[in-house]
């Protein structure tokens, strides 16, 4: 049966790579032997890094305690893999060889026992830099990315591959955008339902002309059909196509495979974004190619139609994944375009504003003409960090508009049916919302953007989400989704250690609000602990909140808006402080619900404390 393409399950989880090169950094050097490969293994699971099914209570438990597991519970782990395994008793070094196996195929480590002693690569350690660009990361792997490789027996010529998926993804969209103009229509991208069943089914280069053909052809169809027809349309297109590419012709496996389909191309999307090349438009139905990014995307088109490359053995190709790129923009000419049509912009962002900011004037002063590529990339760095600040102070002062608010509220509101990803979205509005409530002098959230000042994917791990500094206090805000058990387990430790080093960093007088849709009990008594007692020797503010009570804080925010007196950093403090007051005197999570809705509800209706 024919494969489509589709992103390692690792290569989905960045802070997950993080984590794993973390643990990689203790077997550098060592042959990656079956002793090695077990020890790894266990190394992973100590770390929690890795939890297998079916473990029983206490097993299980292991993962749950907040203290970190030792080396015996690890161990104990690893043996109830190896009794439960059909496999792992006959080879109990495939789980660490297979763990270790998608980030060997990224190019991040070298494992293979006939190349070299295991090493984290150049690329690698990229990923474990304090303050790495994920966007540029992930832009460099994907410009590498090609099927089939000497790495991956999944994607081979044999099955037809022969292409850089990353690219063709690129011209696909390019050609669709040019066809559909010319057809006299707006070009707007491709759909994320285009997206999921013509493009990972594109497996070869070639077929590039064939795919842009059947989605016009689909849209010709749609044109002028009601809404019921249109969906009979593109399920029946839909259907062939997919039976067609997997060779099933009686539709045997067709539901499996719309969900795989679905799947990788959802995550295709998800991740491509990260690289900034593309942008969702469209209420968030389309994706289409970032024109900002022009002058980089049109010199990719031209310098590969998409075809894969092609190694002569394994160590070419680990060579070539490890070695410095070399972007077909990275010349002269092509830098002081992207510099010049930057500086352009931040210069119009500001000239809208009725206040515009004081800009730092070297970095429009500097001459370019003759500078050289080296001296021209940091210049173009800093003026997208500059652009990312001017389009974040225009967040700011766009959402003193109550009706610009009240849109906001709106979405949070609805969050739960939102087609986006949940966790990126409450992240992004979460940051509206601060901006909107009063004047803050900074409100800086820690997520990856696009050029477009969008998010593209979740704060890292090593840092607050969302960082606020007033002129009497200072905040972070940490938000999540999960609302289970696991809302502790992965949100405790982390977020008291982010508000540890934030208060470190700020001199104290800092708070930290915790967001989610309900606030789970053992993520309230491990807050608790920490706000009566200590958390590192000193005790915390941290105030948990759903979102339901967040959104009483904001109504009332809007209140204050159209009423033209919004409310000041101290209101906004003594507010906080009320609340932290009601977590420390709270004796359980229905206590502090109770306690905490009663001053909220009277926030909300009366603009004052209870």
């Amino acid at each position: 049966m024919k494969r489509a393409w589709s992103i390692s399950t690792t290569v989905r989880n960045p802070d997950r790579i993080r984590g794993f090169l973390e643990v990689i950094k203790d077997f550098e050097g060592v042959e990656f032997n079956e002793n090695q490969q077990i020890k790894f293994q266990i190394a992973l699971i100590k770390r929690k890094l890795y939890k297998p099914t079916s473990l029983n209570e206490k097993l299980s438990g292991y993962y749950d305690s907040p203290s970190n597991m030792s080396d015996n519970q690890a161990k104990d782990i690893f043996g109830h893999m190896k009794e439960k395994s059909t496999v792992l008793g006959n080879d109990p070094g495939l789980r660490g060889r297979t763990s270790i196996a998608p980030l060997s195929k990224m190019g991040l480590v070298v494992s293979k026992q006939t190349v070299s002693k295991l090493y984290i690569t150049n690329f690698g350690k990229k990923f474990l830099q304090k303050d790495f660009d994920m966007g540029e990361i992930f832009l460099e792997y994907f410009f590498k990315w090609t099927l089939p490789n000497p790495d991956n027996k999944e994607f081979s010529d044999k099955n037809g591959f022969n292409i850089r998926p990353f690219i063709i993804t690129l011209h696909i969209i390019n050609e669709v955008n040019k066809k559909w103009k010319k057809l006299g229509n707006e070009p707007v991208g491709i759909s994320k339902q285009e997206f999921c069943y013509f493009v990972p089914t594109t497996i070869d280069y070639k077929e590039i002309p064939n795919t842009v053909n059947e989605i016009i052809a689909l849209r010709n169809k749609l044109k002028g059909k009601d809404k019921k027809e249109q969906t009979a349309i593109k399920k029946d297109c839909f259907t062939n196509k997919t039976n067609e590419f997997f060779e099933d012709s009686k539709g045997k496996h067709l539901e499996i495979n719309f969900h795989n389909l679905k799947d990788y191309g959802d995550n295709a999307i998800r991740y491509f974004k990260i690289t900034r090349f593309f942008y969702i438009r469209g209420g968030g139905f389309y994706i289409d190619l970032e024109p900002r990014r022009f002058v980089e995307i049109n010199s990719l088109l031209d310098y590969s139609n998409g075809e894969g490359l092609k190694f002569n053995n394994l160590e070419e190709y680990l060579d070539y994944m490890d070695s410095d790129v070399v972007y077909p923009w990275d010349t002269q000419e092509k830098i002081k375009k992207i510099i010049t049509g930057i500086r352009n912009e931040i210069f119009e962002l500001n000239k809208s504003l009725s206040k515009p900011l004081i800009l730092e004037k070297k970095l429009f002063e500097v001459k370019i003409e003759s500078l050289a590529v080296k001296e021209l990339k940091p210049i173009m760095v800093e003026l997208r960090v500059l652009r990312r600040k001017v389009q974040e102070y225009i967040n700011h002062t766009e959402l003193a508009n109550a009706d610009n608010f009240k849109e906001v509220i709106k979405n949070l509101e609805n969050i739960h049916g939102s087609d986006k990803s949940q966790s990126i979205e409450l992240e992004h509005l979460t940051t509206l919302c601060l901006h909107a409530i009063n004047d803050a002098l900074k409100i800086q959230p820690n997520y990856p953007v696009g050029d477009d000042n969008r998010p593209t994917f979740t704060a890292p791990a090593n840092v607050p989400d969302i960082e606020c500094i007033y002129e009497s206090f200072n905040m972070i805000c940490e938000v999540t989704m999960l609302v289970s058990r696991s809302q502790w387990i992965n949100e405790g430790q982390p977020v008291m250690r982010h508000l540890r080093d934030f208060e470190t960093k700020n001199n104290d007088n800092s708070f930290c609000l915790f967001i989610a849709p309900r606030i789970h009990r053992d993520t309230f008594n491990t807050f608790s602990f920490s706000n009566k007692y200590e958390y590192e020797g000193e005790k915390q503010k941290i105030i948990p909140l759903s979102i339901t009570q967040f959104l009483k804080i904001l109504k009332r925010v809007l209140i204050k808006k159209i009423e033209n007196k919004p409310i000041t950093h101290n209101e906004f403090k003594e507010l906080l402080l009320s609340l932290y007051g009601i977590a420390i005197d709270s004796k359980d999570v229905d206590d502090w619900a109770r306690k905490s809705n009663t001053i909220l509800e009277k926030f909300e209706k009366e603009g004052i404390l209870a």
